[in-house]
């Protein structure tokens, strides 16, 4: 019923968008739309990947987001200076090549999870102190205001878009679409510099097959997590920042039942606990007058019983190294997961189990994404990409007799963004 009904108001909203801008010349549709306080955005988003070498087996898989969002500023609408109000759906459908194919738990299509009809996201903001404030509440992700950047969605790998992976193997840090209760704070101490903290609600319910992001009641929480970040911006395209997150909520142990005993030997579940925490720095970094941008991350565990120890990444995008084509990039991004011992001997029993040896587990994965993106007008984008995976983690199969074969990948990454064909987009800023 849930589904019917989003989908519903969604065509609706696309068909009346639609016949409006057959009645206007584009974009004065769009600019009229925002001179009276409303933005629009109807995009679609297809991720294919295949592994021709290595992996558990060969294959390819495909993944697709249509996004359907609304941005409202109450200040033109009614009146309210600061305020507005953020809307989005999302469709998300396919399968992960990661999961099918290679055997590793993260993907290598950043579109996939939360595989249906989503509510993603609906909150109100408020800012205020001539801007220096800025107050987020609703139902929202920490994924969408923590640990971002524009640099790191130039990729199709999960590693790195839309956040790097390991804030999600060591908490429950929430992610885009499965939206949950939420909030943020974001004060400006200087033009450059500012402090932001945040708490978000978990409940494994939101992350289901079966939720639409309609079930506001918190039923199955287990607990919050709590990010917060320090950073300094002088520009638009800089960043300096250090943070960190304290997750109180539920977790598996990596590799102990209740009586201290590999699970996997015991035949028992994994013990649960609460609380775990880490730490993180970043930076983006513009090389003028090139058009090559650097970034880097840093994080480790603090506190909590998890299976990665630390993860590094570097990327660079690098934009108009064609004259000819002045608006495409090219991206490069690698990325360090480095398991913990609880890991490794969570494997090593696995194979233990099966009467295997537990010789030669490799001690980190290494998730590599080299791509080019093209910028076909303003509405179309198209970025074939490769990957390569060294190591492949085991977690979703403990018990397998052998390591998982380096996988290579060769992908495409296309958005179509309708808005800007209807005529309908906001103006660019």
């Amino acid at each position: 019923m849930w589904t019917k009904l989003i989908l519903g108001a969604g065509l609706s909203a696309l068909a009346l968008t639609t016949a409006l801008a057959q009645t206007a010349q584009p974009p004065t549709l769009g600019q009229k739309l925002y001179d009276h306080g409303v933005s629009l955005s109807l995009s679609y988003t297809g991720e294919a990947a295949a592994n021709p070498t290595g992996g558990i087996r060969q294959g390819a898989q495909y993944a697709g987001q249509v996004f359907l969002g609304g941005d409202f500023d109450l200040a033109k609408i009614a009146g309210l200076t600061g305020s507005s109000v953020h809307i989005a759906i999302t469709q998300r459908h396919g399968r992960s090549l990661a999961n099918d194919d290679i055997g590793n738990n993260t993907s290598v299509q950043e579109v996939w999870g939360t595989q249906n009809t989503h509510l993603a996201y609906l909150y109100a903001e408020q800012k205020a102190l001539d801007d220096r404030l800025d107050v987020r509440l609703g139902r929202v992700q920490a994924n969408m205001f923590f640990l971002n950047s524009p640099l790191y969605c130039s990729f199709q790998t999960n590693s790195a878009c839309g956040n790097p992976t390991f804030v999600f193997k060591d908490s429950n840090f929430t992610y885009f679409p499965a939206s949950a209760w939420g909030g943020d704070a974001t004060f400006n101490v200087t033009p450059a510099a500012y402090v932001h903290a945040g708490v978000y609600e978990v409940s494994p319910a939101d992350r289901s097959i079966n939720d639409y992001g309609l079930n506001w009641s918190g039923h199955g929480d287990t607990g919050v997590d709590i990010p917060a970040e320090i950073g300094y911006k002088p520009d638009a395209a800089t960043l300096y920042a250090v943070g960190g997150w304290y997750d109180t909520s539920a977790y598996s142990d990596p590799l102990n039942d209740v009586n201290g005993v590999p699970a996997l030997l015991a035949g028992q579940p994994y013990a649960k606990y609460h609380d775990r925490s880490g730490l993180f720095a970043r930076f983006n970094l513009p090389v003028d007058p090139t058009g090559l941008s650097l970034f880097g991350v840093a994080m480790t565990r603090l506190t909590g019983q998890v299976n990665e120890a630390q993860y590094y990444e570097l990327g660079m995008v690098q934009t108009g190294t064609f004259a000819s084509r002045p608006n495409d990039d090219i991206g490069f991004v690698i990325n360090d997961q480095e398991f913990t011992p609880a890991f490794i001997h969570n494997i090593q029993a696995g194979r233990r189990s099966v009467g295997a040896s537990t010789a030669g587990i490799p001690h980190r994965e290494i998730m590599m994404e080299l791509n080019y993106d093209l910028k076909l007008g303003t509405a179309y984008t198209l970025m074939p990409n490769v990957q390569y995976i060294i190591n492949p983690d085991q977690s979703a199969e403990p018990t397998r007799r052998t390591n998982i074969p380096n996988a290579f990948v060769v992908g495409v990454k296309f958005t179509v963004d309708f808005a800007q064909l209807a005529g309908f987009a906001a103006p660019a800023s």
